[in-house]
């Protein structure tokens, strides 16, 4: 039976993590809709990224992704506070063959915690305490755009899965990639975590990282690429 993985919210997420991003200044968010291929544990799919204005300052940022074995779904609701970026809440759902799991977040700002439900274990419900700044995997996709635009250090305090996370990117050159069969320069950043490797490809114009590559153990896990932007 196939191992089942934990997605980044990547984590785009995944993935923030996260920038002390308290300071920084944030491009507008624009709506749009981004189609990748998607590689998940060897087998070939599908996946996008949307961004949709909820109400007011809310946002929703979603990522699926479907191959014929498995299905992810991530979500965050969001506001943009002044040009920070604050999660209010997220899902988090998978199918792997017949085993499915659901998470769900909260991210209480009124009271300062976050904490899960679902299928979590009891030790990562929280509460854990909130700073500013704070984001949750999946914006860390958003936020190392931003951040790789503006020439900002990619620096971030995530908090997911009831734990805290200091992530760090660093920039590592220009690369000439594929994105809807046209060659770009793209903006190459690499961060490590423990076992894990994140590496996102950045294209001047365009929202979202044109492709993410998570490794476990140096091995490919999760590769997603860009096939179009609207």
């Amino acid at each position: 039976m196939a191992r089942q993985r934990s997605f980044p919210r990547l984590r785009v997420a995944a993935a923030a993590a996260l920038l002390m991003l308290a300071s920084a200044p944030a491009l507008a968010l624009k709506p749009f809709t981004a189609d990748y291929q998607a590689s998940y544990m060897g087998m070939q799919g599908n996946g996008r990224m949307t961004l949709a204005q909820a109400d007011g300052n809310r946002w929703t940022y979603t990522l699926a992704v479907t191959s014929p074995l498995a299905e992810l779904k991530q979500s965050t609701v969001f506001e943009d506070k002044g040009g920070q970026w604050r999660p209010l809440s997220g899902n988090d759902s998978s199918k792997v063959l017949t085993k499915r799991q659901n998470k769900t977040a909260a991210y209480d700002w009124s009271r300062g915690v976050a904490s899960w439900s679902g299928d979590v274990k009891p030790d990562r419900a929280g509460p854990l305490p909130l700073q500013p700044g704070d984001l949750d995997a999946l914006l860390v996709n958003l936020a190392i755009v931003r951040d790789v635009h503006a020439g900002k250090p990619l620096q971030y305090r995530m908090v997911e899965d009831g734990r805290v996370k200091q992530l760090r990117y660093e920039v590592a050159g220009k690369e000439s990639i594929s994105v809807g069969g046209k060659t770009v320069q793209a903006t190459k950043v690499v961060g490590n975590q423990g076992d894990k490797q994140i590496i996102a490809w950045v294209v001047d114009g365009m929202p979202v990282p044109a492709r993410i590559l998570q490794r476990d153990n140096g091995q490919d896990a999760i590769d997603l690429r860009v096939t179009a932007v609207r």
